[in-house]
């Protein structure tokens, strides 16, 4: 394993529910480089995704996220991984009756930051990231649904991971909306992270092409780019 791989799976099951959905995954994915993640419904992409960040166990195989084992993790040392994880998911998980500001500081206090001046700072910074920085205090419902995924792609920022796990995170947003949420996803890997973004929209790989996982028949292949999806 590379000084510079971020996410490594060797032979890996994926089970839920004790139903084997995927089997023998084998995955690198090195600091700086997007990916994407791409399957049919029910072919096991998020469960793969929940793998990695520890919200299924990881049974056989080898798995290793952000420098930390996966296998055999202990509950306690689930939240030590979270931190190095940002997780962005289709359906925002917003909390309603909070601001923009206050949604990123209730993850802030909850993953151990203390330092008032420190934590305006680094809301400030992930807010200018993700072109939000006039929305702070806005509620949700005040912003359209792009800028609700830009304040989820903030909180997935706000601890500085090495790596951006995304569940289908364009797959509620128009067409236009969708390109500025991979532009940014694009320039969060260019930062020196690892984001692997699962999504349905194919339309994405030939404006935006990059290495591609499919899921597909119990197994995760790498296909060669420009192959016929």
């Amino acid at each position: 394993m590379g000084f510079d791989t971020i996410i490594e799976l060797q032979d890996a099951s994926v089970f839920q529910k004790n139903i084997l959905v995927l089997s023998n995954v084998s995955i690198s994915v090195d600091r700086g480089q997007f990916c994407y993640l791409i399957g049919r419904t029910g072919s096991g992409k998020s469960s793969l995704l929940k793998v990695m960040y520890a919200d299924l166990p990881m049974v056989d195989g080898f798995g290793r996220i952000a420098g930390t084992n996966l296998n055999g993790i202990r509950d306690r040392d689930i939240p030590f991984l979270r931190r190095k994880i940002g997780i962005v998911f289709q359906d925002f998980q917003l909390l309603a009756d909070r601001t923009v500001r206050e949604n990123l500081l209730f993850v802030m206090k909850a993953t151990g930051w203390r330092d008032k001046i420190a934590m305006e700072e680094r809301m400030d910074d992930v807010l200018e990231k993700v072109g939000l920085a006039t929305k702070g205090f806005k509620k949700p419902h005040q912003l359209s649904g792009g800028e609700q995924q830009r304040v989820v792609i903030a909180r997935a920022l706000i601890n500085d991971p090495d790596v951006i796990l995304a569940d289908e995170p364009t797959g509620n947003l128009d067409p236009e909306t969708s390109e500025g949420i991979i532009e940014l996803m694009f320039d969060i890997s260019k930062s020196g992270r690892a984001v692997l973004m699962a999504t349905h929209d194919y339309t994405l790989f030939k404006k935006f092409p990059s290495r591609i996982f499919k899921c597909e028949g119990g197994k995760v292949v790498e296909m060669e780019t420009g192959e016929g999806l």
